[in-house]
């Protein structure tokens, strides 16, 4: 069918024009009040977050990607047989600096702990927080941002399956410290009392890189503050520093973690048409039709 025609007093038929508001043009709209291309489109179009849905799905979200993180085989042989792969790979390469950080770390005591809170805490903190701003900043961005890190997160369980790997801590005779073991700190969930609650053999990819490189983005795409851009990009690069520096991840854990942020985004843009930040802040409204103008009405 051709574009829609408008009938005027005189006879002539018009084209109307597509509404436009500040933030871009209103999608067209099919007849059932449904934009154009049917409820699929429907589906792919930003709405505004539901405060309810949005606890509940991150909530159910973040139990069952722990439930299965935590249901893939621990095999201990292939995880190390893997790590030590991974170690000879970045000798090889010239990038095997973990144990060297590890080391110069764990000699400075207030430097260590902290990093160990980080490695704990910051993780969780920053991503919810991040999630919250978008929420109450960019709810046109919010989905798409959050449909990103779900993804993300979702392909980092495939690697923990495919690919068992111990982190350089549980290596054997290879010298790393537990920087958590060693100086008695409440952390990662992977040492000390907690570790039976968590698959010790899951280092790669690594979704502190994941997560805290999406936080990044985030922040620097988004913010309007200069501090706030730098901030942004200093949160992953510490990130990776203390994950090499208490022996929790390899170097290339975080390409791992890099690789699935792409993949994440990816699905992104694909379903949603664009980057999150190339979206409208706030969400179009769709019109709902009034219904058909009865012409001889208008004559009267």
């Amino acid at each position: 069918m051709g574009e829609a025609t408008v009938k005027t007093l005189e006879g002539r038929t018009a084209t109307p024009s597509p509404k436009v508001t500040a933030d871009g043009p209103v999608p067209e709209v099919a007849p059932t009040g449904v934009p154009a291309g049917g409820r699929l489109r429907r589906l792919r179009t930003p709405r505004r977050p539901r405060i309810w849905f949005e606890i509940l799905l991150i909530a159910v979200s973040y139990w069952t990607y722990s439930l299965i993180r935590n249901a893939v085989p621990e095999q201990k042989a292939q995880a190390l047989r893997n790590a030590d792969w991974i170690w000879h790979a970045e000798k090889t390469l010239g990038i095997a600096v973990e144990q060297t950080v590890n080391h110069a770390v764990n000699s400075v005591t207030w430097l260590v702990i902290s990093m160990n809170y980080y490695y704990a805490t910051l993780h969780f903190l920053v991503t919810i927080g991040v999630l919250v701003w978008l929420y109450r900043r960019h709810p046109g961005r919010y989905a798409a941002a959050r449909l990103a890190i779900f993804a993300t997160t979702g392909v980092a369980l495939v690697g923990y399956y495919l690919y068992p790997l111990a982190p350089p801590r549980l290596m054997n005779g290879q010298d790393f410290i537990d920087t958590v073991l060693v100086h008695h700190t409440w952390g990662s969930m992977a040492s000390g009392n907690l570790k039976n609650m968590s698959n010790q053999y899951a280092a790669m990819p690594s979704m502190h890189i994941g997560w805290s490189l999406w936080c990044g983005l985030v922040i620097f795409a988004l913010a309007s503050a200069p501090w706030a851009k730098i901030l942004g990009l200093l949160y992953p690069t510490l990130t990776l520093i203390v994950i090499v520096a208490t022996a929790n991840h390899f170097w290339l854990d975080a390409v791992g973690g890099l690789l699935c942020l792409a993949f994440g985004y990816g699905v992104s843009y694909v379903w949603y048409g664009a980057l999150p930040h190339r979206l409208a802040r706030v969400p179009l409204p769709v019109p709902v039709p009034a219904g058909p103008v009865n012409l001889n009405a208008a004559r009267q």
